[in-house]
């Protein structure tokens, strides 16, 4: 591409940071980097016309953690670990909240439930055995009881009695929230690039060259804030993972709000506008859904539109409004990687599918690892 040069000078001239990737965590990046360095030049690259990832697609969960997650956590995590992992997520969303207002990310806190299905019979007793002991372990965070158990006030088919509910979990709308961290970057003078995808870069120790797919520039720092698509460019143990959604058109006296899991929170769904909004899937067919490319399958699709007409709405007429995928980044660990990679470069990635919760917080340490 043949820039001008006004181009050259306003927009890839003297570039302080350059941010790869305009979801949660690039932007609180870029906000944070404001605050410590007021006269910098920072500029946020984002490969889509809007936020490519998982950002701008996601459910509007600000959860910390179903107690069946919790449970499977403790496997591979120390106590310790897990309590951190949920103090990260309820600090992140704090965070959020302060930073742009409730009514502008429209938060409310209707709780979290998690369903369990008449098959899972001996996963709800084991959760249920042990509502009391996270209770104790988590108080150091909520400084009360988290979790409670709720009779199935709204009717849904399929499930044991009762839900065991997260007290403190609510919801937002993601768009809203992405909207104002977009127009808040903006009025503190961040540039944001769209439809500019990086294949590449070089650290040169004095500067990075930023190879993009129509021009290359030179920065003084990068930082890496893509998530699930972070393999394209940094070897970390980082892997995508999609999410397929869908969403009823709206229905007439919808009863049913809060946002809720089912089967370890594989699936989930919401209440939204008289809307029914209903993801997961992925655990049908891991290998397929390991993927950075955006699209839906019948397989998961039809397993969504069951679990709509046999539990969520047994006795509701409703229609599917559209469908659409988001991509997660995730490993082994549920830990994000927050490091530098060379001298100049920097990565914040491997949300774990609690991007909403922690996007906010990884986002300020991504701009704090520099000094």
């Amino acid at each position: 591409m043949q820039l001008s040069y006004w181009e050259r000078k306003s927009w890839f001239s003297n570039i302080d940071f350059t941010i790869i990737g305009s979801g949660i965590v690039g932007l609180n990046c870029a906000l944070e980097l404001r605050r410590k360095h007021p006269k910098s030049r920072i500029l946020i690259l984002e490969k889509g016309k809007l936020p490519q990832g998982a950002s701008t697609k996601n459910a509007g969960f600000a959860c910390f953690g179903s107690i069946s997650e919790i449970l499977s956590d403790l496997k591979t995590h120390s106590e310790q670990e897990v309590v951190q992992l949920v103090q990260d997520r309820f600090i992140g969303i704090q965070t959020l909240r302060k930073l742009l207002g409730d009514g502008t990310i429209g938060f409310e806190n209707n709780g979290g439930h998690e369903l369990f299905l008449e098959k899972d019979k001996a996963l709800y007793g084991q959760c249920l055995e042990k509502v009391k002991t996270i209770n104790v372990l988590l108080h150091s965070v909520f400084k009360n009881d988290a979790f409670k158990i709720v009779p199935n006030g709204f009717g849904f088919k399929g499930i044991n009695k009762n839900y065991i509910s997260q007290v403190f979990e609510g919801q937002i709308d993601t768009g809203k929230m992405m909207i104002s961290l977009m127009q808040l970057a903006q009025r503190k003078g961040i540039m944001i690039l769209n439809a500019t995808e990086v294949n590449a870069y070089d650290d040169l120790l004095e500067k990075v060259v930023v190879r993009t797919d129509e021009l290359d520039f030179a920065t003084k720092k990068l930082l890496i804030a893509t998530n699930g698509f972070a393999s394209q460019l940094v070897s970390e143990n980082v892997k995508p993972a999609r999410a397929q959604v869908l969403i009823t058109k709206p229905i007439k006296n919808l009863h049913i709000k809060g946002t809720f899991h089912l089967e370890e929170g594989y699936y989930y769904f919401r209440n939204i506008d008289n809307r029914i909004l209903l993801g997961g899937g992925r655990n049908l067919d891991f290998k397929t859904e390991e993927t950075t490319k955006l699209g839906t399958t019948d397989l998961v699709e039809n397993k969504l539109r069951e679990l709509l007409k046999s539990v969520i709405l047994p006795n509701t007429d409703f229609e599917i409004d559209y469908s659409w995928s988001g991509i997660m980044g995730v490993g082994q660990q549920k830990k994000p990687i927050l490091k530098q990679i060379s001298g100049n470069v920097f990565c914040g990635v491997r949300l774990g599918g609690m991007g909403i919760a922690i996007g906010s917080t990884i986002g300020k340490k991504l701009a704090n690892l520099i000094d």
